[in-house]
């Protein structure tokens, strides 16, 4: 019998006041609860009971044993009342990790709306483009654009990526827009460096289900997305970007796709969590909003805002 048990059964024989009583409600002989209480003294090191034929009565050392073992049970009943709270109910602090474009266009936004909700639950916000260790970081949800090589964690793709090319429509009024591989190397160009590894984003055309490569002459070179799309939406060039970057400029009037979407399969937004065992409410209600929010956005496991577009090549 562990220590616990022995404290659960020292607490009710002391309340019960008989070996009996207690065998009685545990379903034990009177001699096992007298054993089990003699083992907890002799692990103690002290009497914590002096026993007669009719009666037990609390030594000094048990009067303090006493309240030292109803504390922690009570300390044990809050802490799993606690528990089974926040498996039934939306509370306690989030920590949510999310990529800086995806979670400031995407994200951000659902956020008042989800607090007004559930205004039991804290979030706690981090922005990272980086890889993040979800255990080490205490973190209940991660979302990150590409699919992430853990298999401890569970993924759930949010959208994949479209990328498009982009450009104001003042700077296709002033220098004309491209319709083809040979004069988008005529234009000007803002280019996407990553900042982890150095490399440009390489520019490629679709056409004829194929990807034709360009080698722009480039105006600006950033490794800040929401930096390219600001840049493009004020004329300075053309951008390729991804559909999460563009779409509030587009709908603004100040972005307009000029390209085909182009999509690599592999590539997606993911929403990472620890498991679906026993998961609390707080991340049950938090995942089901944003997959609920960005639905009604337009953004699927296998749709975004853009994907429309590639049934309409008449626009380029």
């Amino acid at each position: 019998m562990d220590k616990l048990n022995l404290l659960q059964l020292f607490v009710s024989l002391v309340e019960h006041g008989s070996f009996v009583a207690v065998a009685n409600q545990s379903g034990q002989s009177p001699s096992t609860i007298s054993k089990a209480i003699s083992r907890l003294e002799k692990s103690l090191g002290v009497r914590l009971l002096h026993r007669t034929t009719r009666q037990i009565q609390l030594t000094e050392a048990g009067a303090n044993y006493l309240q030292t073992a109803r504390e922690v049970l009570a300390l044990l009943k809050s802490g799993e009342a606690q528990l089974t709270q926040s498996s039934i109910a939306p509370t306690g602090t989030l920590k949510v990790s999310l990529p800086h474009s995806f979670g400031q266009h995407y994200v951000v936004p659902l956020l008042p709306e989800f607090c007004r909700r559930y205004p039991d639950i804290k979030l706690d916000l981090s922005f990272s483009d980086e890889y993040t260790d979800i255990v080490e970081g205490g973190i209940d949800i991660a979302v990150r654009s590409g699919k992430l090589n853990d298999s401890s964690l569970i993924a759930r793709r949010l959208c994949p990526i479209d990328m498009g090319m982009f450009a104001s429509p003042s700077y296709l009024a002033q220098f004309g827009r491209p319709n083809s591989p040979e004069q988008l190397t005529q234009h000007r160009w803002i280019l996407y460096r990553f900042r982890q590894s150095g490399r440009i984003l390489g520019i490629t055309y679709p056409q004829n289900d194929q990807a034709v490569e360009i080698q722009p002459d480039y105006q600006i070179i950033v490794d800040n997305g929401y930096a390219l799309a600001q840049l493009a939406s004020q004329g300075v060039g053309i951008a390729l970007m991804p559909h999460f970057l563009a779409r509030d400029l587009v709908r603004e009037g100040k972005l307009t796709l000029i390209s085909p979407p182009q999509r690599t399969p592999d590539q997606a937004v993911y929403l990472y969590y620890l498991s679906r065992d026993y998961m609390p409410m707080k991340v049950k209600v938090f995942i089901e909003y944003l997959v609920q929010m960005l639905e009604e956005q337009g953004e699927t496991a296998h749709s975004s805002w853009m994907s429309s577009r590639a049934t309409q090549p008449s626009e380029y």
